[in-house]
């Protein structure tokens, strides 16, 4: 009995590893799936450029200069998303074109709120420039200057004031303010439109006893 009742484990054991076999394979397929399905192309997506800054720039070499031009160019969907893309080449366009794809490469999405402003007060600094970014009601408009205002433009900012400190270096300044979107907390926005939800409500439930409707 001993035999069969060994033969009848091993059977059992197999069907098991075959049905778990069975079961994980259409799992890990489908979870590669969805990762395939959330892939978006940047080249399929509509984005809006604007040169900031097109340099010359010389460099020492051994037989003497060489000479190539800089380009740092704002590129965002007036939406969420902003990057700022730096390029150099021999050539203007071809700088351009290079600053474009860097920037499509570093782009970051932004909590807005729903004045199209951001959520809280943030400082940043990079480099020897320092700004500060203040959320504002509606109708007030992009309150910035420089390359400030075209990057929070681009990142579909219409309301905000921002001010910058220190040195007035376009590059420096462009980054600083990516550094300071970054470091905005979408937590505090998701905080503010529940406690404003929740006034209505108890404003709603209120307005019955004002009235003296409700049945004490």
């Amino acid at each position: 009995m001993e035999p069969n009742t060994i033969n009848i484990d091993i059977k059992n054991q197999s069907k098991d590893d075959i049905k778990a076999k069975k079961i994980s394979k259409p799992k890990t397929l489908s979870f590669k799936k969805l990762k395939q399905k959330k892939k978006i192309r940047l080249s399929k997506l509509s984005f809006e450029e604007k040169i900031v800054q097109v340099k010359r720039v010389t460099k020492v070499v051994k037989g003497g200069k060489k000479m190539t031009f800089r380009a740092v160019v704002v590129i965002g969907d007036n939406k969420h998303k902003v990057g700022v893309g730096i390029g150099r080449a021999d050539d203007v366009n071809l700088a351009i074109d290079k600053a474009i794809l860097n920037g499509k490469k570093n782009l970051i999405t932004i909590p807005l709120t729903i004045k199209d402003s951001i959520p809280h007060v943030i400082n940043a600094s990079f480099g020897a420039c320092k700004i500060m970014l203040r959320p504002a009601s509606e109708g007030t408009g992009v309150i910035a200057g420089g390359s400030i205002r075209t990057v929070l433009e681009l990142a579909g900012i219409k309301n905000i004031l921002g001010k910058q400190f220190g040195a007035k270096n376009i590059l420096n300044n462009a980054k600083a303010t990516i550094l300071a979107l970054t470091k905005l907390n979408e937590k505090v926005e998701i905080g503010n439109f529940q406690s404003n939800r929740r006034q209505i409500f108890y404003e709603k439930n209120m307005k019955k006893y004002r009235n003296g409707t409700a049945i004490s």
